[in-house]
C-alpha cells in the first residue's frame, strides 16, 4: 500500500517516475512508493509536469492542488496535495491500483 501522510491541511506521498516511457500509466506500488510512467522526457521539467497531470487526472483533482515538494531532479519525488485528507488519497490510490481500468 502507498504510504500517504497527513501534513496539516495537505496529504503527501512518494512516487517513482519513469520518464520517456512508451505509454503513461500508474503501474503499481513498491515499498510504499507509487510507480508511474510518463511519455515526457526529463528536460525543462516536462516529466514533472506530466507526472502531476497524470496524478491529477487519476485522482480527479485540479492540477493546481498538486506540487512536487521534493525530488524535482530525481526519479523519486514527494507529491504534496493541498486540501486533501490522507485517508481519502490512500483510498483513491488503493482503488486505482486494484482497478486500473476504471
Amino acid at each position: 500500500m502507498v504510504l500517504v501522510r497527513q501534513e496539516g491541511e495537505a496529504a503527501s506521498f512518494r512516487a517513482h517516475l519513469q520518464p520517456k516511457a512508451s505509454r503513461e500509466a500508474i503501474i503499481g506500488e513498491a515499498d510504499g512508493i507509487l510507480r508511474l510512467r510518463v511519455n515526457a522526457p526529463p528536460v525543462d521539467g516536462r516529466a514533472n509536469e506530466a507526472c502531476l497531470r497524470l496524478l491529477a487526472k487519476a485522482l480527479d483533482l485540479p492540477v493546481s492542488r498538486l506540487r512536487i515538494a521534493a525530488g524535482q531532479h530525481a526519479r523519486v519525488k514527494t507529491i504534496h496535495i493541498a486540501g486533501a485528507s490522507a485517508n481519502l488519497i490512500r483510498t483513491a490510490l488503493r482503488d486505482l491500483l486494484e482497478h486500473p481500468n476504471r
